[in-house]
């Protein structure tokens, strides 16, 4: 049985093209070598073969040659069926660093990364780490928008920390922008898949980043818990009160609490941010996810509500089960 074919060779020749500036003559034969390696099953000898020589090539600035190798070595992958581990990952980091952010390169990259990491890790939205990574590096180059959706998918402490600081920056960049609709934008995500630790990450470092004259600490109830009142501002310190309030929705007393608290800023600023129709939505959803409350339900049809009383109709069970028994009255919040 003939030996297992070693990278080393196909290098030998791949490497030198590339020092002595022929990138297409280098590509080309990295293409052929990791094509024979993936038809005969070698598939890490192939990994290695695209991998090496996709990161010279970015290196000598040939980001076209580069970047099609690192989606060839993603298809490797896939062949293979590898999965999401730190050296897998780390390989991808690198090139995705040296393929720099000018024209789409980076995103291609990026994006097949993603899908990879998805399909073959544990998180369905992606690998938090390699999120995490591609985030700190967009904000850095201040791509803050795209930044914003890995910094987010990440759902780590680490990550909610930075997206503060990105977000507090962002802005600052106009004196005439209301800080809490960049709040409002992780808050909510964040405490809609439960991820309260991530919440008060992001809002402990986008409030720390505000400027002092405008925040006044204070302290909340005897939980040891503190808010930075903002005066001007009424929306985010309803987001510090609604981080908390949520953090603690098992506690007796904590429904009734919220409902109080969305309604007292919802009255107090009726053309805000609270009263908003798409937050409200959110609110709503909420509601639902930490205290089991009901949306309201919308208006129903009053020819079907006749045709139901006519044939003496009350409806089947609700979905969900909600026919079992008397259901819970819903709290409105509207």
């Amino acid at each position: 049985m003939p030996p297992a074919p070693s990278a080393a060779r196909a290098l030998s020749s791949i490497l030198p093209q590339i020092a002595g500036g022929n990138g297409y003559e280098a590509h080309q034969k990295a293409r052929t070598f990791a094509s024979r390696y993936v038809k005969s099953g070698h598939y890490d000898v192939a990994v290695d073969v695209l991998f090496q020589s996709a990161r010279e090539l970015l290196k000598a600035g040939q980001q076209g040659s580069g970047t099609d190798l690192a989606v060839m070595m993603l298809d490797v992958y896939e062949s293979k069926d590898q999965g999401v581990d730190d050296e897998s990952r780390g390989r991808l980091t690198q090139l995705i660093a040296l393929v720099g952010s000018a024209q789409s390169w980076r995103k291609t990259v990026v994006d097949k990364a993603i899908a990879w990491s998805a399909k073959h890790g544990e998180c369905p939205t992606g690998d938090p780490d390699l999120h995490h990574y591609i985030g700190e590096l967009l904000y850095k180059d201040g791509a803050f928008a795209q930044a914003e959706v890995h910094l987010l998918s990440a759902g780590k402490r680490d990550s909610a920390r930075i997206l503060g600081q990105m977000f507090a920056e962002w802005a600052s960049s106009s004196p005439e922008t209301v800080p809490s609709l960049f709040a409002a934008r992780a808050v909510f995500p964040y405490l809609e898949t439960e991820n309260i630790l991530a919440a008060r990450a992001f809002l402990a470092s986008f409030l720390q980043a505000l400027p002092p004259a405008e925040r006044t600490v204070l302290p909340v109830g005897e939980t040891g818990d503190e808010i930075h009142y903002t005066p001007r501002d009424p929306a985010l310190n309803f987001l510090q009160l609604a981080v908390l309030t949520l953090q603690r929705a098992g506690r007796p007393g904590l429904r009734d609490a919220w409902v109080r608290l969305y309604g007292s800023y919802q009255a107090r600023d009726p053309r805000g941010l609270v009263a908003h129709p798409e937050v409200r939505k959110t609110i709503q959803n909420l509601s639902m996810i930490y205290f089991g409350i009901q949306p309201p339900r919308p208006a129903g049809n009053p020819f079907g509500d006749i045709l139901s009383g006519l044939f003496g109709g009350g409806g089947g069970p609700a979905p969900g089960g909600a026919g079992r028994g008397r259901p819970r009255p819903a709290v409105g919040l509207d």
